[in-house]
């Protein structure tokens, strides 16, 4: 016997409740990923979390009737952008400059998805939702960054919660552009992922743009690999695993099926509590201290939720919900966390 679909209401609290869980899981990666770089040099560690996590994707597969070839090609297309061009982006620009630059320049990736979903899926999003998102993204960069005007010097020549730190003028500028360069492809993926997820369901779209991503990730992997030694210690492996299963297999689920389901500035924006778990979280593995400027942060980045999450009607309205979610409910009927149909 076939389970029921869960009632709207049902549907949204599961929803907001595994986004919750999403944004502590991917915001723990950053300092996790801190860990990691110290075994496994950086280009190589992206490529094993996606390869690493290849084997479970392939499993999710399993039963499902491929997408038409044309369709395929699509979806490793997207994977190509967000994982090849998205991630290896990002892993440089976060060596050629400074966290607190790196991590507000990220924050960018939700605001950008909203944006993009608005022109793509032509979500609406009133000026009271906008001025949310805005405030939330302020809210990073103090949580990230500290004290405004160490934000705003580390954009010059260093600073944030590590101090001032000089730093080339052109590296520094190489490492900001890579950084927009990956925010914007990664909000691609993600947005016109979407379209495809009607026809061909969550798992389906994941999956394959995954495996294309983990492909064009290897030989960059290894081309690193005979330049840099890499030392595999159980915590490096703890690392990778974690990125494969938790950040990457079971977080591109949830993030994909939230953007199915929801408007785009609901998860967009409980994204921004992403900071947040990864400052505690690094207080907590290397004694980072906490000063006033984070809990204004946090303060700005949970009003900034509360206004961008504040419908004129109920959140799952027709004119609220993203067009093809009617679509995505109808091709694709909830299921378990397992991937079995």
């Amino acid at each position: 016997m076939r389970n029921q679909t869960p009632a709207p209401h049902d549907g949204l609290v599961r929803s907001l409740v595994a986004l919750l869980l999403l944004a502590i899981v991917w915001g723990g990666s950053i300092p996790l990923i801190k860990l990691g770089l110290r075994d496994i040099p950086p280009l190589t560690l992206t490529a094993l979390r996606y390869l690493v996590a290849a084997p479970c994707f392939l499993w999710l597969l399993r039963g499902r009737p491929l997408p038409p070839p044309r369709a395929c090609a699509a979806v490793a297309a997207l994977g190509l952008l967000g994982i090849g061009v998205g991630q290896t982006a990002q892993t440089l620009g976060v060596r050629l400059t400074f966290a607190s630059v790196a991590t507000v320049i990220s924050a960018l990736i939700p605001a950008f998805v909203v944006v993009l979903a608005a022109l793509r899926l032509r979500q609406p999003i009133t000026s009271l939702q906008a001025a949310g998102l805005g405030t939330a993204l302020v809210g990073v960069a103090l949580v990230a960054g500290g004290d405004p005007r160490a934000v705003a010097a580390s954009f010059k020549i260093g600073g944030g919660r590590a101090g001032p730190t000089a730093v080339p003028a052109h590296v520094g500028f190489a490492g900001v552009g890579l950084l927009l360069l990956s925010a914007v492809a990664v909000a691609l993926y993600y947005v016109f992922s979407v379209e495809l997820i009607d026809r061909y369901s969550v798992p389906t779209v994941a999956a394959l743009s995954s495996l294309a991503g983990a492909a064009a990730l290897a030989p960059i992997a290894a081309w690193e690999l005979g330049h840099v030694p890499i030392r595999l210690t159980p915590s490096g492996t703890g690392v990778v695993l974690y990125l494969a299963l938790l950040v990457t297999v079971a977080g591109l689920w949830v993030w994909f099926d939230a953007l199915a389901r929801l408007p785009a500035r609901i998860p967009a924006a409980l994204q921004y509590l992403q900071p947040i778990v990864g400052v505690l979280a690094s207080a907590a593995l290397f004694g980072d201290s906490l000063d006033v400027w984070f809990w204004t942060g946090t303060a700005l980045v949970l009003a900034g939720i509360a206004l961008s999450a504040r419908p004129g009607r109920s959140l799952l309205t027709a004119e609220n919900r993203c067009p093809s979610a009617e679509a995505a409910a109808r091709v694709s009927p909830p299921r378990s966390a397992s991937g079995t149909s």
